[in-house]
């Protein structure tokens, strides 16, 4: 079996962290910066790389400044976990950027975890040595060492959002590396923001746009529940760009969920498109409150996005 993929098979699941109110306190909590990019896992053998998403495809090609970055690195064999952004003036990841930086050299990543090198399994091993085998592994402005800060984590989180950060994740320092979702990482925003499924459009009442409003839901228990519409956040070019990877599709609310005259004017696709909203809050009868279109995420299955 050729290396990379015996790598990608075996390291195959990524951590993921749960959605928590507030930061946790306490020395045996560490804290890093939530970045607003694409989650990545490299694998690197013998001097080939590759670079998949958390969902297991392969975007290698999409991330060539990565992929380099990899290749260069003194190992017999790395897996890494990772998150690609692109940094504004300010030094804030911007995921609209990054969108528009895809397959370009423009895009850099945060290194977080260490899954595997040279032959070792390091999940087994508490988060800070993992992490500290992953400082001394990495050189070079692409690929960097994302670091941490111990304790004092409603600090940390007061002072990311006052930055214009996204939030934090706060990590057990002594903790393993599991598979799936669990309670040793956990991520705080600073704002509410989560990934919904494209449901359908309507088109622009005025001007020239491709279209006026998304409209949005989640699954619960595999039935899809409607969360409201959003209507700003792309551009002319990007709701174009959007409209052509619509695929038609059919109805997948009940007739009552929404207006008669936006049940109209709804045109349904199917339920395949992934995208992340921002928004200040949930109504009471689940709507996004004020959102904002914030781009496609091409790097999640529409069947595992859920309400946080």
């Amino acid at each position: 079996m050729d290396p990379l993929e015996h790598l990608a098979k075996r390291y195959k699941g990524v951590q993921l962290a749960t959605l928590a109110d507030a930061a946790p306190e306490g020395d045996e909590w560490v804290h890093e910066v939530k970045f607003d990019g694409y989650r990545l896992l490299g694998f690197a053998a013998d001097g080939k790389v590759r670079l998949r998403t958390r969902n297991g495809n392969d975007w290698t090609d999409k991330f060539p400044a990565i992929a380099k970055a990899m290749a260069a690195l003194r190992v017999r064999e790395a897996v890494v976990d990772m998150e690609a952004v692109v940094l504004d003036e300010s030094g804030r990841s911007s995921f609209q950027a990054l969108q528009g930086a895809m397959g370009t050299a423009g895009i850099i990543a945060y290194a977080f975890d260490l899954l595997a090198l040279n032959g070792e399994d390091l999940r087994g091993l508490p988060l800070l040595e993992r992490k500290e085998r992953l400082r001394r592994l990495l050189k070079g402005e692409v690929l960097r060492y994302s670091d941490h800060f111990a304790g004092h984590g409603g600090k940390m989180l007061k002072a990311s959002c006052k930055a214009g950060l996204e939030g934090i994740i706060s990590k057990d320092a002594s903790a393993h590396y599991g598979q799936g979702r669990g309670r040793s990482w956990l991520k705080i925003k600073c704002g509410r923001r989560q990934e919904f499924v494209i449901l359908g459009y309507s088109l622009a009442r005025s001007g020239g746009r491709s279209l006026g409003a998304l409209y949005l839901g989640y699954y619960k228990r595999g039935k899809m529940q409607y969360a409201g519409k959003v209507g700003t956040g792309f551009s002319m070019q990007g709701a174009e760009e959007l409209v052509k990877k619509f695929t038609q599709g059919e109805a997948v609310l009940e007739r009552d969920e929404l207006p008669a005259a936006e049940w109209k004017a709804i045109r349904w696709v199917k339920p395949e498109l992934v995208c992340e909203v921002a928004f200040t809050e949930w109504t009471s009868d689940g709507r996004a409150r004020h959102p904002s279109f914030q781009g496609l995420r091409e790097d999640k299955d529409a069947r595992d996005v859920k309400r946080e």
